[in-house]
């Protein structure tokens, strides 16, 4: 690898780690990171896409072998979720659209991490309820078509989605988060078939990087951390990350 490979991997294990901790996959951190050295849209799209796929997919695993994954949770997100994700991975914006779009996704994201950290977390009055089918079906597809197009998982918008809604407790998003970033990054990929060959040859190294550090986040995230100042950090950098591709 070069230079600019090397840190790429160093920040793609980071990223995972962090994202992981707190039930994510990180996608918006990988696009934050490739974007600081300047990669092409389509490039970072893809490599986002994968990076996410694999860590979601550990995030599955430690969920299921935790005993925390409710599939009832999760399939009406994925009803539409998979073939608006499929959809939007065939989408390739022009650099022009591509990096406003991306900008403002990772405003918003951090924003969301933001509220998830200064947060004052109060309890539930109530249980959670089951979402209604047709809105679960409709957030889905919205979500999975936004997050297909840019590359960037959708998973925290999900999250920001449920919870406004009481949905799910945080743990039951979590996992259900973590599902739909696998499934929707897969359709994506999927979808975006004809660019495979735009992958870049580093990209078994960035996925050893963040199968390493997507699979401490989730361990330590899991047991040990408190998320709120890693929520915090996550937070300025996307906020920073995503103003500067609105430049």
């Amino acid at each position: 690898m070069d230079a600019e490979s090397s840190w790429l991997a160093i920040a793609f294990l980071v990223i995972a780690l962090a994202y992981a901790a707190v039930g994510q996959a990180g996608a918006s951190g990988y696009i934050a990171a490739m974007a600081f050295v300047g990669l092409v849209p389509l490039v970072m799209k893809m490599t986002a896409l994968a990076l996410n796929l694999l860590v979601a997919a550990i995030g599955t695993f430690y969920f299921l072998k935790a005993g925390r994954l409710s599939w009832r949770n999760v399939y009406p997100f994925a009803i539409l979720g998979f073939p608006f994700s499929l959809l939007g991975g065939a989408v390739h914006l022009p650099e022009g659209l591509y990096y406003p779009a991306v900008g403002v996704v990772l405003v918003l994201s951090a924003i969301q991490m933001a509220r998830s950290a200064f947060g004052k977390g109060r309890a539930l009055v109530v249980a959670p309820v089951a979402p209604p089918f047709r809105a679960a079906l409709a957030t889905g597809a919205i979500i999975g078509f936004i997050s297909g197009t840019t590359g960037t998982g959708g998973g925290v918008f999900l999250a920001a989605v449920i919870l406004a809604m009481n949905w799910g407790t945080p743990r039951q998003t979590a996992a259900t988060t973590a599902v739909y970033n696998l499934i929707n990054s897969a359709a994506a990929l999927v979808g975006a078939y004809g660019a495979w060959h735009r992958l870049p040859e580093s990209l078994p190294w960035w996925l050893a990087a963040v199968a390493v550090g997507g699979a401490l986040g989730a361990f330590v995230g899991s047991r040990y951390l408190s998320d709120r100042w890693l929520r915090a950090v996550l937070a300025i950098l996307l906020l920073v990350s995503g103003l500067n591709l609105l430049r």
